[in-house]
């Protein structure tokens, strides 16, 4: 039964923008209060004007164990807890095991798993406090790995197996864990990869449905605040990815294999190729952020 969030905390990293930023709007008009984590101020500030002044924001790299303390530090005094943390911060690279940089295959697996388990340990303390909730953001490629993604799926893989896990060590506490599994969300990061890579326009559209599927990050918002509200086990962003959760073995079957073969033949080398000639394996603005961590 789902549970009123009027007035409850929410601590959501990734805010500053897409499904983070729409998320906490989402809440917000659900009665919570909602912590903006992340890493761009101008942004986090802009987001949390436009909620009003019950909603706060803090500046925190997920790479960055102490930055993360900090800002759950500034959580509970500003709030005096936490009620659910959301670690929904993530970046996805360009390119194949073959052709990738080694960095940015490692820090797609700091950010995306690593940055799970720092943000997950430093607010649990307090969610533990109020009985509350944990939702781990994944993906559908948890389900369904595809080639050009192998740093993606590797880390989303971890974030389910990490959240399943958890949720055995805290059900006795009262606390409930769940993971999210959305697929392709229209989100400045797919647009920003698809104009990148024609190829990976169409690697998606060749994908078989529901793989293919595009959602709105305002439905993938709703789907993601309403399950906070029934602390769910599990969200599907949209609803058919269950049939890929219940079929998982499925992509990596001969027939599929069979069926994606004479795509990825063509378009695994032309994907590399156009990696090696942007330069860069992440979209523009995540690989200005990946430096800027980096100091």
């Amino acid at each position: 039964m789902p549970q009123s969030l009027s007035g409850k905390t929410v601590l959501i990293t990734g805010a500053a923008r897409g499904i983070g930023a729409e998320t906490a709007r989402s809440l917000a008009r659900r009665g919570a209060r909602v912590s903006l984590i992340g890493l761009e101020p101008a942004e986090l500030a802009s987001v949390a004007a436009e909620l009003g002044d019950r909603h706060a924001w803090f500046t925190a790299d997920v790479t960055d164990s102490e930055s993360l303390e900090k800002a759950v530090a500034g959580t509970v005094e500003h709030f005096g807890g936490i009620d659910v943390v959301i670690a929904n911060a993530g970046v996805a690279p360009f390119g194949t095991v073959l052709g990738t940089d080694p960095d940015s295959f490692l820090h797609t697996i700091d950010v995306n798993l690593n940055g799970v388990f720092r943000t997950v340990r430093a607010a649990l303390p307090h969610v533990v406090d109020r009985r509350g909730y944990v939702l781990v953001v994944s993906s559908l490629s948890a389900f369904a790995p595809t080639a050009g993604m192998s740093a993606y799926t590797a880390s989303k893989s971890g974030c389910e197996a990490f959240a399943s896990a958890l949720q055995g060590e805290l059900a006795h506490l009262g606390v409930d864990v769940g993971s999210a599994h959305p697929s392709w969300i229209d989100t400045d990061l797919v647009r920003e990869v698809s104009a990148d890579l024609p190829s990976f326009r169409e690697m998606r559209a060749a994908l078989p449905w529901p793989m293919h599927s595009l959602t709105t990050v305002d439905k993938c918002a709703e789907a993601f605040a309403a399950g906070v509200e029934r602390r769910a086990r599990r969200i599907y962003v949209p609803r058919s990815v269950m049939l890929m959760h219940w079929m998982r073995n499925l992509p990596a079957s001969r027939p599929v294999a069979r069926l994606m073969r004479t795509v990825q033949r063509r378009l695994v080398p032309q994907m590399e190729a156009e990696v090696r000639a942007l330069g860069r394996s992440f979209s523009r603005r995540n690989q200005d952020l990946h430096e800027k961590s980096r100091g």
